[in-house]
């Protein structure tokens, strides 16, 4: 069935069911942009609360970051995070697939309906007009018959007037035969008109509108059939993500069974032991006896009493719940408990070590350029860099006696003293290459000063590095195209090395075997770092 045939009288019905449509497809258009207008700010605020919640990167070195509940919370805001993502996604998705898509289409079926309407109107309008010239012709043969019947009434009455002259006769007569060849005529122009409107309306009502009608059927239904799509496509496209946001949410339950509460409360001990011994007896002072006070020995380094331990404050009772003032911060920190002085000092001489070998490779370096420059000289004058030598020399002197210092404050709290080793090759005034000992004195490469054995050089695993290395490896669960500035694609089950953790972004970077570098999505892989 069809409209042409059922419908072939139903014009207004058509243009404005026709109408309705389109305004349909207009509303569910404008229904979708409110959706991903919801989307948007849903993930939006996702965002905003992660980051609210989440560890600013100058606070990472807090004692807390240890605890595997505190990790568990960072690793749940980094999963909503994604989440968030994944909703933006959904939402860009729906703007492409569905609102701008049927946007366009929309245009090109109002248009498309514009044109059919527009060929009913010419249509309607040329069988009008044959219709006009029908009645106009009918008219006037309507009018030619009846002055031809008065003429030859008139005619037959001056025949039968006895009065008449034969000339009035013979004129009556000629006029009346006049009329009636008008009025012939009329009726052959009438019906010539007939048959020619007659053709037209058949043409009009059995062939034209019938192919207009069905023509704007056919578009009726491909907008019915293009709005289904929509209407599937505001699910599928939901549908696409739910394996990543199914990622996310499993990344959260991961979070929470990864807590372990034994380990934290180890890593507690860990950080705040203080090395110190309970306090020891009092021995009972007799006044009565004269006997000098004098407190129980102890160990050396451990409180004589609670006093001693918290303070002195003599005030409260109950001592190991009083408040401690803040100590005043020392730079060996004397200021805190031995077990924690070691560790922090421990931490700097490893943060020197790496300091002064950074000066020690920036000295190897201007001593090769410097030699470059000695030998081609139209390459740089080897003067301009004196001053870049002088201060590397005078940076690698303060960060020797910094080690020393430190050093000697490690043994002092009970440390073993091992520190990074570095290469300890400096430069004479001239800029040639040496190695010095820590005073500034010359010592024979084969023969090395046994108190300078620290500064023996680094292994090779401290020599000069292209490459970061990588801090683990990962798997593509999905493929990623790597469309945007930085990123880098790959293909499901592709597997990566590890340059960078993700920082809270949402993004990691990674390294392929050939040496390309680049970001990808946290939540499209699998990731699995070196202990």
């Amino acid at each position: 069935m069809d409209w042409g045939t059922e419908l072939w009288d139903q014009y207004d019905i058509i243009e404005k069911h026709t109408q309705s449509g389109l305004e349909l497809v207009e509303k569910y258009v404008k229904f979708v942009k409110e959706r991903t207008e919801i989307e948007q700010n849903y993930a939006k605020q996702l965002r905003n609360l992660s980051k609210k919640y989440n560890l600013k990167r100058s606070s990472k070195d807090e004692p807390e970051c240890r605890l595997s509940s505190y990790q568990s919370f960072l690793d749940i805001l980094n999963e909503m995070n994604d989440y968030a993502g994944q909703r933006e996604l959904i939402a860009e998705n729906m703007m492409m697939s569905i609102c701008i898509d049927l946007t366009k289409y929309l245009q090109d079926l109002k248009q498309e309906r514009k044109t059919y309407l527009m060929e009913a109107k010419k249509a309607q309008q040329s069988l009008e007009s044959t219709y006009k010239q029908l009645d106009s012709s009918k008219k006037r043969f309507e009018r030619e018959w009846r002055e031809a019947e008065r003429a030859a009434q008139y005619a037959e009455k001056t025949d039968q007037d006895i009065n008449a002259t034969k000339a009035d006769v013979e004129k009556a007569k000629q006029q009346a035969h006049m009329r009636a060849h008008v009025a012939e005529e009329c009726k052959n122009d009438y019906a010539a008109q007939l048959q020619k409107y007659n053709k037209e309306q058949n043409q009009f009502y059995f062939n034209d509108m019938p192919l207009i009608f069905n023509k704007i059927q056919d578009l009726d239904e491909r907008r019915v059939r293009k709005l289904a799509q929509g209407y599937t496509l505001f699910s599928d496209t939901e549908k696409h993500v739910m394996p990543i946001i199914g990622k996310c949410l499993e990344g959260i339950t991961k979070a929470g069974t990864n807590v372990n509460e034994r380990n934290d409360s180890m890593v507690v001990i860990e950080q705040n032991k203080s090395g110190f011994e309970r306090p020891g007896d009092l021995e009972f002072e007799d006044y009565s006896q004269g006997i000098n006070r004098a407190s129980s020995d102890s160990s050396l380094g451990t409180p004589k009493g609670p006093m001693d331990l918290l303070g002195k404050n003599k005030s409260k009772n109950f001592w190991l719940f009083s408040k401690r003032s803040k100590p005043t911060v020392t730079e060996d920190f004397a200021h805190l408990p031995p077990e924690q002085r070691r560790k922090r000092l421990q931490q700097k001489l490893e943060e020197i070590c790496k300091e002064l070998q950074k000066e020690v490779d920036q000295s190897e370096a201007l001593g090769k350029m410097k030699d470059v420059y000695e030998k081609n000289p139209q390459m740089g004058d080897p003067a301009s860099l004196a001053s870049q030598i002088s201060q590397t020399s005078q940076n690698i002197e303060r960060l020797r006696g910094e080690l020393n210092k430190y050093e000697t404050w490690l043994a002092e709290a009970g440390g073993r003293g091992d520190t990074l080793r570095y290469k300890a090759h400096t430069f004479n005034n001239n800029g040639a290459h040496d190695v010095h000992s820590p005073d500034g004195a010359h010592s024979d490469e084969s023969t090395p000063d046994p108190s300078q054995a620290i500064y023996a050089e680094f292994d090779d695993d401290f020599e000069d590095e292209e490459l970061t290395a990588p801090i683990g490896k990962c798997t593509a669960m999905y493929n990623f195209p790597g469309a945007s500035e930085g990123t880098i694609s790959m293909q499901e089950g592709e597997v990566l090395a590890v340059v960078e953790e993700d920082k809270g972004d949402g993004w990691t970077r990674v390294r392929r075997n050939n040496g390309d570098e680049g970001y990808i999505p946290t939540s499209y892989v699998t990731i699995s770092l070196n202990k």
